[in-house]
């Protein structure tokens, strides 16, 4: 390879690992047009293949990274090729790779790298108990600082927050919290979106508790205030009987009254009868006393004119009508 083409094709390259991670879509140009150059270098197809891996184009990624494998040999970059599976649909062929023979190779970061990936393929394939089981391992430790402890413990958090053990997630996105020392990734976020709920449950409890304790006593309250409503309208039903009450007496008393003067009135015209048929009746029993003093051969004497048309006009108090009279006023 000519030097100049060498130089140029090393510029896209070092421009390709500058543009990685904050603009991957013109990193990934630098590292096509470098391939374009050098495609029977090894180097140049892995680094497309990664390159191709930050922008999402999976399919491309694998394609490259097993062209470099070809190439250079050596196990190759067998996580991020089962993770392109993965990210493929195919989360078997995945765990294929993490079982063959080029894993048993790797150093020891990326065993770790490779038990991440086969958690996210257990997990793809619904196996959530697998997928946290897969990720234990001695080096699961928050006392023994490793370079890759942050994400060995944000994919440990991850997993148990999916089975829904949320106490020993929020617990493990704290220890990859603090392991991240570069802030890669979210691990404090996580941590408080998980213990939010938490909270805002906690928090929904105590009000609870709180408001209930108003609603009794306002139960309370009302039926207090009922009792008394109660009382008074008891109170005021007996003060409206008592004056009815009393004009009831009083109707009662003035009709006794009014009987007895009707009673008394009755009597004392029964009196005043009664004295006159006796003055009528001593009168007749004086005439009848003159008659018989009298000789039998004298002219009787006129009847006197009476001494008033009342007098007249009343009947003797021995004929029927003189009783009938009589008994009147008593009988009224």
């Amino acid at each position: 390879m000519p030097r100049v083409l060498a130089e140029e094709i090393a510029q896209h390259l070092v421009a390709a690992g500058q543009l990685v991670d904050s603009d991957p879509e013109r990193a990934l140009a630098h590292a096509r047009y470098a391939r374009t150059k050098a495609a029977r270098v090894g180097a140049v197809r892995e680094a497309a293949g990664l390159t191709a891996y930050h922008a999402g184009e999976w399919a491309e990624a694998l394609s490259e990274l097993r062209a470099a494998r070809r190439m250079t040999g050596g196990p190759g970059h067998v996580a991020v090729m089962a993770d392109c599976e993965r990210a493929l649909g195919r989360p078997e062929r995945a765990l294929e790779l993490l079982r063959g023979p080029e894993a048993a190779e790797l150093p020891h970061a990326e065993l770790v790298e490779l038990r991440i990936v086969a958690a996210g393929a257990r997990r793809d394939m619904g196996q959530l108990d697998a997928a946290v089981v897969a990720l234990q391992g001695p080096d699961l430790d928050p006392s023994k600082p490793a370079p890759w402890n942050a994400r060995l413990f944000y994919a440990y958090a991850d997993n148990l927050a999916a089975v829904g053990r949320t106490e020993e997630a929020i617990r493990w996105f704290l220890h990859a919290a603090e392991a991240d020392q570069d802030e890669e990734t979210d691990a404090a976020e996580r941590a408080y979106e998980l213990s939010e709920p938490e909270r805002a449950e906690a928090g929904h409890d105590e009000e609870t508790d709180a408001a209930e304790v108003p609603e009794t006593e306002r139960s309370e309250a009302e039926a207090g205030s009922g009792s008394e409503a109660e009382t008074d309208a008891a109170e005021t039903g007996a003060e409206a009987v008592g004056p009815t009450t009393e004009v009831g007496e009083a109707t009662g008393d003035a009709t006794v009254a009014s009987e007895a003067e009707s009673a008394a009135d009755a009597r004392e015209a029964a009196e005043k009868a009664a004295e006159k048929a006796d003055e009528k009746a001593a009168e007749k029993a004086e005439d009848e006393a003159e008659k018989a003093a009298e000789p039998k051969g004298a002219e009787p004497k006129a009847a006197e004119a009476p001494a008033s048309v009342e007098d007249a006009s009343t009947p003797a108090t021995g004929s029927p009508a003189g009783r009938e009279r009589a008994e009147e006023p008593g009988q009224r």
